[in-house]
């Protein structure tokens, strides 16, 4: 029963966010930490690692019985769908990267930019000295398209399928509860997930399992 199934939907940031691109050729009077962005289009962009990494680590929370310090170590539930370098065990969950899709609609709402910049001060409490720093974040109401790919393997039965989307249901519940990218615990990167849908990809599927699959998702939203 070799398959492919693919998880598409839209999260949207409801506040400021900031997943980091490189400043190391930052000009005089640039944004000292800007944000990611796709070098085609310049739109900026969630990295399906940002969004595994964050997902995972909220997971490993609920599902580890032991405290892991490492990935590799996290219960077997979570190595089957995120893999594992140390056992060289591949992944059943495909994470894209996510580029913003609604820059147009973002401006006829008024938005002059994809992003905004926002002053932060940290104080160095023996001296009192402040330290400016400039952030750019991608701005509340962007849209970014997801999609990821769940594989289906020819030893895995109905019930494995159902209990692997559970667990990535409860990830994006999770994530909707915590932040995306840096400076959460600042009022950053929060987060929802919109127009949650399973469609059968590749492969030969009931449409039983992909309905069932569907139903997992109906209540992500709200």
């Amino acid at each position: 029963m070799y398959a492919k199934i693919e998880i598409t939907g839209i999260i949207e940031v409801i506040t400021g966010m900031h997943i980091g691109g490189s400043s190391a050729f930052s000009a005089i009077g640039a944004v000292d930490s800007p944000v990611i962005r796709d070098p085609i289009s310049g739109n900026p962009m969630i990295p399906g690692s940002s969004l595994k990494g964050k997902m995972r680590s909220l997971l490993a929370k609920k599902y580890n019985k032991v405290l892991a310090y490492i990935p590799d170590d996290d219960d077997e539930c979570l190595l089957r769908i995120f893999g594992s370098a140390k056992y060289k065990k591949t992944g059943r969950l495909i994470f894209s990267d996510m580029i913003l899709s609604n820059k147009e609609e973002l401006e006829r709402r008024g938005a002059y930019s994809r992003t905004e910049v926002k002053f932060e001060n940290s104080i160095k409490r023996t001296t009192g000295v402040a330290n400016p720093r400039q952030i750019e974040r991608v701005i509340r109401g962007s849209e970014f398209p997801m999609s990821l790919i769940y594989e289906v393997s020819n030893d895995m039965d109905e019930n494995a399928i159902k209990e692997d989307f559970k667990i990535i249901k409860d990830g994006f519940k999770l994530l909707e509860y915590d932040y995306l990218g840096g400076n959460g615990t600042r009022g950053y990167g929060k987060i929802k997930f919109k127009d949650i849908e399973v469609s059968l990809a590749i492969g030969d599927l009931t449409d039983e399992i992909i309905d069932e699959c569907n139903s997992i998702f109906s209540n992500i939203e709200g």
